[in-house]
């Protein structure tokens, strides 16, 4: 323990060991002793110095600490000790006084303590096993070192944990300590783990990260929570993004109906806090990242349909209409709304149905143009807004056909501001930049829509008083002439490239101008400067538009003499060389890289993404075009009505047997039901045969039992004929008697299963009640008059029956008198026994009605019972809330438990910062480790004393 006293204390006479001496003394130390106190003495030295001596500590002792992670697992404290060792040598802590070089020097070192960690790929293997621990001090450092490892070499780590069994599953265990401390940094680890790896991306999905990532941000508050909802956010944009199998487990797990909470704001937004703009920042790209234009179109389509139903899209419109709201957030939820509609008939047709709160209210489509063509307002606010007018136009011919609408002359109201009066104000006003977004937000107006292309060609302008009106095409290539900004020429060229091509009436319209071509001719065959280069190859495009779409209507600018001007005045060669200025300029390819317009400054805002697809379609066949001779045309003119022919051809046998087909298909759609009716004809004769047959059966008996009759009516006397007559007529009431007795006998039957079912329901209402204070003596009573009651019931029956018996015998007996003549004397006696089985059945009935009173009475009794046992179960459920109450305090308790422990332990942290602090400060403090070190070294040296 002198070691001790010297090393750590500072107070001991002669020289002092230098740190790497003092570090291969505590290794060795580890490594030598035998018992678990002087390792964990040591290991806690180490780590006092493993900030100071990163380098030593981390060269020398790594095995040694790897060892004791192995070896001593029954002690958390030496364990802690280790693990927290390990982090310090490992990881890199941004310093602010750090140079670069200081820095640098610092990442290097912590990459190589990485690689030597997981040399072994068992250590990782091995620190994925502690994170099993409850133990705070070992879970806690154990998740910070993975973490400071999948910041140095994250591919690695992921390859190894992916191969380990479980591995996955026990970090997503952290997401579920009540310890907010670990949960925390279980997030940031996760966030680490899933960077760039989809296979780990999608076992994080499975394994029911998005409901408890939700729950977490609900829980803290959702967009108003902390640094922790930004955290949970930042993991889901891993988890989703690019990730399509995610995004369909997500959608699929109603889990885009969740989102819509988070975007519910107040009629007060103002004085939104950092952490709220962040959060909701990163909730907007969440919503972009599932609808984003580089997905899958069915995957978009039906993430946009999910959002319409559950009320996302409403919400982000009431956020983009409400008052207060932050400009960057405003900016984002334009883009976001932007990419919910793109695309979508129905979203689009709810975005053009939503009013801004204004007086009179206006469309939002009109407020957000308003933006657009506004040069006081943000670049990155005009450019979402023009990114939202081009999404709900895409593939949206209802929508395009509206806005075009506003410009026509009849549809124009003097008294409200239009969507296309704003786009013809930002087309012709002095700002460039308002240009270049007209233009191209009205050539999305006109993206494949070929008839709004010729109703655009209606369009008036009222130029100047006293003069008359020019078409809108004309204003266009007059402000072409007249030189402006190269971003305003650039706007203007791309919307009469969109606007005349595939439409040979607006190519027309275009070559009536007598100064369009010359114009563009000089253009072209100019040598201008390198900003001017991309003007001429769009003009040499809007050329050669000219000619491709050509009808060959205007007689001085056929196909084939526009083709012999260039060769003339510009030269075929020169002509296609300038035509692919247009693709080789340095902004073509990131305007074709996505639909989103994303430029750093105004300048460099030139090209349009859908206006970099035409360029690609047109540019091959425009220079075919231009090299072919008119006899090459010509035969292609031939081939194409060939063609066109063979297609009228097979178009109309198409048609032909579409319409055999659905013949067809009628036809044995009548077979079907011709075929059913018959069998059901068949059936219905069937029956009826057999229905004959039964009749003529009956015919014969009936025929054979009136022979019979008719004999014994002829050797009868005038008397026995009334006698027999007589007997037939009680015969037949005797029968009407036993049929009633035989419904009697059958009610009573019902009666008596009624009974036996209340008797039975009595006895186990009894027998739960038996145990009762007062119900014990009632319910024996109650028992001996049910089996009473029921004795008497069955005793009734057995006499019903006997009458039953005593009928049939009468009815016997008179069904054979049918035919035999009868004594009187017989006859008096059947009478007799009928009066007395009437009497009889009276009787029977009167007991039955007395047993019904009795039963209603103990249905009272049970009654009562019942009230009872409701009496006991009520409060038996108010013990069992007492129960509950006492277990969520204990609940309570042991959570305010945990968060004592947290706080102690930030304490600590604090506690150690400051006493850092003093020392750089140069005032002398004392560490905790130090003071036990002492004090045990004080201990051996007066153990040494006492012995000496």
């Amino acid at each position: 323990m002198n070691f001790f006293r010297g090393v750590i204390s500072g107070q001991a006479a002669g020289p002092q060991p230098s740190g790497a001496e003092t570090i291969q003394k505590l290794c060795d130390r580890v490594a030598s002793s035998t018992l678990l106190e002087d390792r964990r003495d040591a290991v806690r030295a180490l780590k006092s110095l493993s900030k100071k001596y990163r380098m030593e500590v981390g060269t020398q002792a790594m095995d040694h600490l790897i060892n004791i992670l192995q070896t001593d697992r029954s002690d958390s404290e030496i364990l802690g000790y280790a693990l927290d060792t390990l982090y310090n040598v490992i990881c890199n802590d941004e310093e602010e006084e750090q140079d670069e070089s200081a820095q640098k020097q610092a990442d290097d070192l912590g990459l190589q303590f990485t690689d030597t960690f997981i040399q072994d790929p068992e250590h990782v293997t091995l620190l994925l096993t502690l994170l099993e621990e409850f133990d705070f001090h070992v879970r806690w450092p154990g998740v910070k070192l993975l973490t400071a490892l999948l910041k140095n070499q994250g591919p690695q780590i992921q390859g190894i944990i992916l191969v380990s069994p479980m591995g996955v599953s026990r970090l997503m265990d952290l997401l579920a300590d009540s310890r907010e401390v670990i949960r925390n940094d279980g997030l940031l680890l996760l966030q680490q783990l899933t960077k760039s790896n989809a296979a780990i991306q999608k076992i994080v999905a499975f394994e029911n990260a998005f409901e408890r990532l939700l729950d977490i941000i609900t829980e803290e508050g959702s967009s108003d929570g902390g640094i922790v909802v930004e955290d949970c956010l930042l993991l889901l944009l891993n988890l989703l993004k690019n990730n399509s199998s995610n995004q369909n487990f997500f959608k699929e797990g109603s889990y885009i109906q969740r989102m819509k909470p988070w975007f519910e704001v107040g009629d007060d937004n103002s004085g939104w806090s950092a952490q709220k703009v962040t959060n909701l920042h990163l909730m907007l790209q969440l919503v972009r990242v599932m609808v984003s234009p580089v997905n899958s179109p069915g995957a978009t389509a039906s993430c946009q349909k999910s959002m319409f139903q559950c009320g996302l899209l409403q919400q982000l419109c009431t956020i983009l209409m409400a008052t207060g709201v932050p400009a960057d957030i405003l900016t984002e939820t334009i883009n976001t709304v932007s990419e919910v509609i793109r695309g979508s008939q129905v979203n689009q047709d709810y975005f053009a149905s939503v009013n801004a709160p204004s007086n009179p209210p206006r469309p939002a489509i009109v407020v957000l143009l308003m933006s657009m063509v506004n040069e006081r307002q943000p670049f990155v606010l005009r450019c979402a807004v023009l990114y939202c007018f081009q999404c709900f136009l895409y593939k949206n011919q209802k929508g395009q056909g509206e806005i075009v609408a506003t410009l026509l002359p009849s549809t124009i109201d003097a008294n409200s501001i239009s969507a296309g009066q704003l786009l013809c104000g930002g087309l012709f006003s002095a700002d460039s930049l308002s240009n270049w977004c007209a233009a191209v937000a009205l050539a999305h107006a006109l993206q494949d829509n070929l008839t709004q292309k010729e109703q655009l060609l209606r369009v008036q302008l009222a130029t100047s008083l006293g003069k008359p009106p020019v078409s809108l095409l004309q204003q266009c290539t007059n402000i072409l002439s007249q030189g402006s900004k190269v971003q305003t020429r650039v706007g203007l060229l791309m919307l009469l490239c969109t606007w005349i091509s595939n439409c040979p009436i607006a190519v027309t319209h275009f070559l009536h101008n007598q100064e369009n071509v010359p114009f563009l001719t000089a253009q072209i065959s100019e040598n201008l400067g390198e900003d001017e280069r991309l003007v001429q190859g769009l003009c040499a495009l809007l050329l050669g538009i000219c000619i491709y779409y050509n009808d060959n209507s205007l007689e001085n600018y056929t196909k084939e003499k526009l083709k012999q001007l260039i060769e003339k005045r510009i030269g075929k060669e020169n002509f296609v060389e300038k035509l692919g200025f247009i693709t080789k300029h340095e902004l073509y390819s990131r305007a074709a890289q996505k639909p989103q317009p994303v430029f750093p400054s105004p300048e460099q805002m030139l090209f349009d993404h859908e206006f970099t697809k035409l360029v690609k379609e047109l540019e091959g066949v425009i220079t075919k075009a231009v090299h072919k001779s008119s006899e090459e045309e010509k035969k292609e003119e031939e081939v194409k009505k060939t063609l066109e022919q063979h297609d009228n051809i097979v178009t109309q046998y198409k048609e032909l047997i579409r319409e055999q087909d659905a013949q067809l298909q009628e036809l044995k759609e009548q077979v079907a039901s011709m075929t059913s009716q018959n069998e059901q004809l068949q059936a219905t004769i069937t029956q009826q045969q057999s229905q004959i047959q039964q009749h003529k059966d009956q015919y014969n008996i009936l025929k054979l039992k009136l022979a019979k009759e008719n004999q014994g009516q002829s050797n009868s006397q005038g008397d026995g004929s009334q006698v027999n007559g007589l007997q037939t007529e009680e015969l037949t009431q005797l029968r009407e008697e036993v049929e009633e007795l035989r419904k009697q006998h059958s009610l009573l039957q019902t009666q008596l299963g009624d009974k036996d079912a209340l008797i039975s329901s009595l006895k186990s209402g009894a027998a739960q009640t038996a145990e009762g204070p007062a119900g014990g003596s009632d319910n024996t009573e109650l028992l001996q008059e049910l089996e009473a009651l029921r004795s008497q019931v069955q005793s009734q029956s057995t006499e019903i029956g006997q009458l039953k018996m005593e009928r049939q015998d009468l009815l016997r007996r008179a069904e054979v008198g049918s035919s035999d003549t009868l004594p009187s004397s017989d006859s008096s006696l059947d009478a007799a026994k009928m009066a007395e089985l009437e009497s009889r059945l009276g009787a029977q009935t009167s007991e039955m009605e007395r047993l019904k009173a009795e039963v209603k009475n103990l249905s009272e009794s049970r009654a009562e019972l019942e009230k009872h046992l409701d009496s006991t179960t009520s409060t038996v459920a108010i013990l069992q809330t007492e129960k509950e109450k006492l277990q969520t305090d204990v609940q309570e308790s042991k959570k305010e438990q945990d968060d004592l422990l947290m706080l102690l332990a930030d304490q600590d942290q604090k506690i150690t910062s400051l006493k850092k602090r003093l020392k750089e400060l140069g005032e002398t403090v004392e560490d905790e480790d130090d003071l036990d070190t002492r004090d045990q070294t004080d201990d051996d040296d007066e153990e040494d004393e006492d012995e000496d």
